[in-house]
């Protein structure tokens, strides 16, 4: 076992250099362009039996939550699935679907981790920077880090500081009253508290962001098709 990790490591090398020179990179300050216009959700949806991939983006009016445009692309999978490197193989479809848009997004929010991340490269961060747009990690699990769960209330807006290795990389929010908490961190160019504003705006009625819900009923439909 240890030699197959040993391998593998050698083997996706370049990856684990290229995160830590992304890792740099990273804005976490506010800028976003004000007002913020459009706001947007991604999701990636595989079909196994074709081994290939639909990754999708959906632009709403950040009033409103209308959608006002929706994007996608669907390619062969191009990047195994190895921990850690999640962004490696989301990102390429993604890519291609935002070239589609005619309106591009202020802001993104991605069912994904932002710098909540071993590295500091979620795919929510990864994909700001390629895309030079302010993104926030707005995912439904923890990937790392620990919270103070007995401090955490039970109400819509209650936050606790998720921290890993003594840094503070994100927030578990309460999006909705006795629901399971949200795990917001910074993607890029925007800040943790604009981040947790931003996804409670999104949440008006459900646990997830409106963002998430349309990209993900996008990517479904596309799927049984």
């Amino acid at each position: 076992m240890t030699n197959e990790i040993f391998n593998e490591e050698q083997e996706f090398e370049q990856f684990y250099d290229l995160q830590k020179n992304l890792s740099k990179k990273v804005i976490k300050e506010d800028q976003l362009t004000v007002p913020v216009k459009h706001i947007a959700g991604v999701d990636v949806a595989y079909n196994d039996a074709s081994d290939k991939m639909i990754g999708a983006i959906v632009v709403l009016d950040a009033i409103t939550f209308e959608v006002v445009e929706e994007a996608y692309h669907e390619m062969e999978i191009t990047f195994p699935y190895v921990p850690g490197l999640f962004s490696f193989r989301e990102i390429p479809p993604l890519i291609e679907a935002y070239k589609k848009l005619t309106i591009k997004p202020d802001l993104i929010v991605c069912d994904a981790q932002g710098i909540a991340h071993p590295k500091g490269i979620g795919m929510a961060t990864h994909l700001g920077i390629e895309l030079d747009i302010p993104t926030i990690g707005c995912a439904k699990k923890r990937l790392i880090g620990s919270y103070d769960k007995s401090l955490l209330g039970l109400e819509r807006g209650d936050t606790q500081e998720l921290i890993y290795n003594d840094l503070l990389v994100g927030k578990a929010l309460r999006t909705q009253n006795n629901t399971n908490p949200m795990f917001i961190s910074i993607g890029h160019k925007i800040s943790l508290e604009t981040a947790i504003q931003w996804v409670l705006k999104l949440t008006p009625d459900y646990r997830l962001p409106e963002t998430t819900r349309q990209a993900d009923h996008l990517v479904n439909l596309l799927l049984k098709k």
